[in-house]
């Protein structure tokens, strides 16, 4: 990664070659990133910033070609390794010599690693403010197919809603951003392609984690670290794609912030992962590594314990010590590790809990014994128990709503905001902290609570106007806030588990999963419906983060029950139902799958995702995932109802390229009532599969033969 002189108006300051990434400064001191053998023209200012009163070269929707972008210069750059034979951090430092700005770009690589993490520092050392409205986290360019140009790149997006997370798309690169003749015009279009998010669900709308990949495979792929606003795009420059990666801006999220002389900002991480063969299954291997790198160290990723929680299609928020007894004997004996009372113990109130809550003591008509008595229970089964909190929100009839600060909850206009009955705390504030401090501090050190589920079932909005700053600003200072408090709990109580969750998968990003040990990745309660989300939750989330409900019930068939517990069995079990109720054949099936869960899951924390069927469709009838483990290949297919009309497909055949070559033994390790046939084509590196029935499922390991 040193200086390389390639002509006296350019040289190398930095590069990366199994990234095939390179910084160029030119002799007029811009410095721009790139891949390999690519023309100046086409690469990108490294830092992009729009503030007001310096805004765009050239105006349109795209947040590139910025003046102060334009302007900024080269001071210098150094680097330096972090840990023995591991990352290497390399700053490199720009000005602009009319604001004053400076922009600290600090990029993180592995040697022989294939990701790049990038953030920026901007720090005012002029003599006025400078109000920003768009900082650039990277940007890229140079992007296109050896042959083809753009014509040979596809563009993969995820969209994502409530109870239909992590839905992939696929287009092609000039169905999104086509040819505008830049011949006949001597301008770039004004357009691009940008996903972004609204308010504070930041997968609300779609997933901050996307792709380019050509026609040999290569693949670009990249990720946004961001609790709070975030938004990137790409589009074309100079006959090659560039992507920019933002969090929040004046434009889509109401952020603006303005920095005083002496006064700096810190833009949200993303992460670049670029391979060079194997497309998505390669480059989300890569970044499924580097999640596990930037995490918070924590046993739950090695131990995976089973987690039945009483919830979904089961007691649904209506929890009460003569329901959860005969559930807490069941789940100990269908295998279950910790076992999680949902929404609802705390609720005594007539009107319902849902605007009442946020002093989260148990209700004592719920619990006539004590909610110790249940808690106990759990224990005595040698089981964990844990609870439901929705710590950010104060319902509007709730005592807290009164008794905290006004400046404790998010305002706007001076008004504090309300949405769905619910009140918002603003974790910068001491008071709100101190209150769900002294509420994790009685629940965990004397109730003995070791699991928390961290719901968030409200999206407020852009955020919250503290004094002079933006809603958007605050939003994003309230999130570092809350990432610290949640850091600060499991540095307090180092055993106790985080399970992130909001509305499902609403807020399933890695500015959240750096620090919490688990995801939801659903609220789905028809488990026909949960197939592509659990198939695709890998790309979201670490199969070992990925919980996923199995919900097996005493009125299903056998088909049915196996079917819904097949879904979380190679990432986490969120086991729930009525196992107090089923038949011993029924319960059989359950324990089942847990035994077979228990046997792979050492696996489970090393292994890497792929997809041999692609990744999923939200109507597909065949679905598949697999797991590459380090002692064997795990594949799940799903085989659910033809289309209305359709013929019925009883067989399919999965590609596993990795095998190739390679003899090895297919074992089916769960399915539904009646063996499925498997075979396997050791030249083709092909898995085939029959399922004669439709809306049933099976879990094969492939190993050595």
């Amino acid at each position: 990664m040193t200086v390389v002189v390639e002509t006296a108006e350019r040289s190398r300051i930095w590069s990366h070659p199994e990234l095939g990434l390179h910084a160029v400064l030119d002799a007029n001191g811009s410095v721009r990133l790139g891949t390999s053998g690519q023309d100046w023209a086409r690469l990108v200012p490294l830092v992009e910033v729009t503030a007001t009163g310096h805004g765009r070269l050239w105006s349109g929707e795209r947040f590139i070609e910025t003046a102060i972008g334009d302007r900024l210069a080269y001071r210098d750059h150094d680097t330096r390794t972090l840990r023995d034979g591991g990352l290497e951090r390399t700053t490199i430092r720009l000005a602009d010599p009319v604001t004053g700005l400076a922009a600290e770009v600090t990029l993180d690589a592995s040697p022989g690693a294939t990701f790049l993490r990038s953030r920026v520092r901007l720090v005012n050392e002029g003599v006025e403010p400078v109000r920003l409205e768009s900082v650039t986290t990277l940007t890229l360019g140079g992007i296109s197919d050896a042959e083809a140009g753009l014509d040979g790149l596809t563009l993969h997006w995820a969209d994502n809603d409530w109870l239909a997370e992590c839905r992939w798309r696929q287009a092609p690169f000039r169905d999104q951003v086509v040819p505008l003749s830049r011949v006949a015009h001597g301008h770039e279009g004004r357009g691009c392609f940008e996903r972004y998010s609204q308010g504070s669900w930041s997968t609300g709308r779609h997933l901050p984690v996307a792709a380019l990949t050509d026609r040999d495979g290569r693949a670009w792929l990249w990720q946004i670290e961001s609790s709070a606003g975030w938004r990137f795009e790409t589009g074309e420059r100079e006959g090659a794609a560039y992507v920019a990666l933002f969090g929040p801006d004046d434009a889509h999220h109401q952020w603006h912030q303005v920095l005083a002389p002496g006064e700096e900002f810190h833009t949200v991480p993303a992460v670049l992962v670029r391979t060079e063969s194997g497309g998505l299954d390669t480059a989300f291997a890569t970044l499924t590594d580097y999640r596990r790198g930037i995490r918070r160290d924590h046993p739950d990723h090695r131990e995976l314990p089973v987690i039945y929680n009483d919830y979904m299609n089961t007691l649904m928020g209506d929890p009460t010590t003569e329901r959860l007894l005969p559930l807490i004997e069941a789940a100990a004996t269908a295998g279950a590790e910790v076992f999680v009372i949902d929404a609802g113990w705390y609720d005594d109130d007539a009107q319902g809990w849902w605007d009442s809550v946020g002093a989260w003591e148990a209700a004592p008509n719920r619990f006539p014994g004590g909610i110790q008595e249940v808690l106990d229970a759990i224990r005595k089964h040698g089981m964990t128990p844990g609870l439901w909190l929705e710590p950010e929100v104060v319902g509007v009839r709730s005592p807290l709503a009164a008794t905290l600060p006004p400046e404790a909850f998010f305002r706007r206009g001076g008004l504090r905001v309300t949405e769905h009955g619910r009140h918002h705390l603003d974790l910068r504030h001491p008071a709100a902290r101190a209150h769900l401090d002294e509420v994790v501090d009685r629940l965990v050190g004397e109730w003995g609570v070791g699991y928390l589920k961290l719901d968030y079932n409200i999206n407020i909005g852009p955020g919250t106007e503290n004094g002079t700053e933006s809603a958007g600003a605050g939003l994003l200072g309230h999130h570092r806030a809350h990432l610290d408090w949640m850091a600060g709990l499991l540095a307090r109580h180092p055993r106790l588990v985080l399970e992130n969750c909001g509305s499902g998968g609403l807020r399933m990003d890695y500015a959240q999963l750096a620090v919490a040990q688990l995801q939801s990745t659903s609220d789905q309660q028809d488990p026909l419906r949960y197939p592509p989300i659990a198939a695709a939750a890998a790309t979201a989330a670490t199969p070992e983060q990925a919980a996923v409900w199995a919900y097996p019930q005493p009125d299903q068939s056998l088909d049915e029950i196996a079917f819904t517990l097949t879904g979380p069995l190679l990432g986490r079990i969120h086991l729930s139902g009525f196992l107090n109720l089923m038949s011993d054949e029924q319960f059989d099936l359950v324990r089942s799958a847990i035994s077979v869960y228990k046997d792979l899951r050492p696996e489970i924390g090393a292994a890497h995702p792929f997809w041999p069927l692609g990744l999923p469709g939200w109507d597909d009838e065949w679905i598949a995932q697999g797991l590459r483990g380090t002692e064997a290949t795990y594949v799940m297919v799903w085989r659910r109802e033809s289309v209305p009309g359709g013929l019925p497909d009883t067989d399919r055949t999965l590609a596993v390229p990795h095998l190739r070559g390679t003899r090895v033994q297919p074992t089916v390790l769960y399915s539904a009532t009646a063996d499925p046939g498997v075979e396997w084509d050791a030249a083709e590196g092909r898995l085939s599969v029959a399922l004669p029935r439709a809306n049933t499922a099976v879990l094969v390991r492939l190993s050595g033969g």
